[in-house]
């Protein structure tokens, strides 16, 4: 596992629950620290639901940090790469990963957005390479949507969607186009929400309880947008934008969120107030 933020973490959190043993790579000592909190702290609260089946220490065992993909093992199944979503560097840590590893090792990146061929650039084996979309919380999430190019292999898909199925989840295969399938739907949908806000129609809690209770959606898209952090929608929906036009322009008030700092739930603004957990 690539990369110990709130999605990396969770997504080295449900491989330890499965059984794997992961070794999860951040930047420098500080940075690993947090990450293996995060692993510990949601352990504990899937121990606290009864969501275990063995003491979260036990599977946090299974858990071991480097500081750098040099310290992946060549026997390494699976690398996720889950840095921040700027191509060069995902493009940058894929190919040192691919290095690290054997001929053997799936590649995969948990990019929402991001062209999948284009990530492939830089790597050797292409064919070893797909996404695999998680979603957040890991845990909670039941879906991984996975994205392939044309230079995915079967092996390589096939490989994936046995890895989901053990983590307790199902897949959706999708071919490689921006936004994929579901942060296209996902984008769109909360892009029209922000301006419905915009424009006064409804306040933030009636506009995602109309979807919750009018259309089942688990979460209205407004928290969903304050989960994900609304930075993280911003930079979507500006990709989204350049690459299909005018109906992913993100509103002002995304814009002005974002450059107030209002992030959503990691920084307790969004949307919505939220307490520091």
């Amino acid at each position: 596992m690539v990369g110990g933020g709130r999605m990396g973490a969770g997504i080295a959190q449900v491989f330890a629950v499965a059984g794997a043993m992961v070794c999860l790579v951040e930047r420098d000592p500080a940075t690993a620290a947090a990450a293996r909190d995060r692993v510990a702290m949601g352990l504990h609260r899937a121990a606290e639901k009864g969501r275990l089946t063995e003491l979260a220490d036990a599977v946090l065992e299974r858990l071991r940090l480097v500081d750098d993909v040099s310290g992946l093992s060549p026997d390494t199944d699976l690398v996720v790469e889950a840095v921040p979503e700027e191509a060069p560097l995902k493009v940058r840590v894929l190919a040192a990963a691919e290095r690290a590893v054997g001929e053997q090792t799936v590649l995969a990146s948990n990019t929402s957005s991001l062209s999948i061929t284009g990530l492939a650039d830089g790597l050797r084996r292409p064919e070893r390479f797909l996404g695999m979309h998680f979603f957040n919380p890991v845990p909670a999430s039941k879906l991984v949507e996975l994205v392939t190019s044309s230079l995915t292999g079967d092996a390589a898909r096939e490989a994936a969607r046995s890895w989901v199925a053990g983590l307790g989840k199902s897949d959706v295969v999708v071919r490689d186009s921006p936004g994929f399938a579901t942060s296209r739907l996902g984008v769109l949908l909360g892009l029209e929400a922000m301006r419905m806000l915009e424009e006064g129609v409804a306040d933030a809690a009636a506009i995602d309880r109309a979807m919750e209770l009018g259309y089942r959606h688990p979460m209205g898209p407004l928290r969903s947008t304050d989960l994900v952090g609304l930075d993280v929608r911003l930079a979507i929906a500006e990709h989204l934008h350049h690459e299909l036009g005018d109906r992913f322009a993100p509103p002002r008030l995304l814009r002005d969120k974002v450059a107030r700092g209002e992030l959503g739930r990691k920084a307790g603004q969004g949307f919505f107030t939220w307490e520091a957990s």
